[in-house]
């Protein structure tokens, strides 16, 4: 089995304790580069069964940020636990700004209106805005069903070679990293709901 795949299939037994709580750190802010090589793919009945966990994963990541996201009130979206550190809003927006661009730096174009190319500047800029509540929900939204699409169609580029911050590596491998960066962002998004009074939607 590729490397790459072995690393998805790991992912998929150790996710299983992030879903219902959070994740650890990880940054896939970088740029990628275009250069490819052939595809190991493997097993494909094996493979598809691997891709499918890592999409069943982001699934339900897309299904809690989404539900708590509209759980806040709008009294509550400028609340941050200190200074110097992003707001209830503007995680949420950081991570559509991550939802739009790791796909996009690997070739997979995010719609013209968000602006976002595989130029890191503008992840940076889209991560910047300021939205209505409303707007900022879809936009959340949105960006999972993008960022979903992605992977689904990635099934035989798992091992296409791209380069993450001048160093090689893969697809598969800016997927794993990626969706460990989301489940930080849920674990923070729990913790930031739960200090305005807020119980996850899922444990009521």
């Amino acid at each position: 089995m590729p490397r790459c795949t072995r690393r998805i299939a790991t992912l998929a037994l150790l996710a299983g304790p992030f879903v219902s709580s959070c994740g650890v750190p990880a940054d896939p802010d970088a740029a990628a580069s275009g250069d490819v090589e052939a595809a190991d793919t493997g097993t494909p009945a094996a493979d598809g069964l691997e891709l499918a966990s890592l999409e069943r994963t982001v699934e339900i990541l897309h299904e809690k940020m989404t539900a708590l996201a509209a759980a806040m009130p709008e009294e509550s979206l400028a609340w941050r636990p200190m200074e110097g550190v992003r707001s209830v809003e503007e995680v949420y927006i950081h991570v559509a700004a991550d939802n739009w661009w790791v796909p996009a730096m690997m070739g997979w174009d995010a719609p013209p209106e968000t602006g976002v190319t595989a130029d890191s500047e503008t992840f940076s800029a889209y991560q910047s805005r300021t939205m209505p509540r409303e707007e900022m929900l879809e936009a959340l939204d949105a960006s999972f069903v993008f960022f979903r699409q992605a992977i689904a169609e990635s099934a035989g580029e798992l091992d296409r070679r791209v380069s993450l911050r001048g160093s090689p590596t893969t697809v598969g491998d800016i997927w794993i990293r990626a969706v460990v960066h989301l489940h930080e962002h849920l674990g923070q998004s729990i913790a930031y709901a739960r200090s305005n009074g807020v119980v996850p939607p899922w444990s009521r």
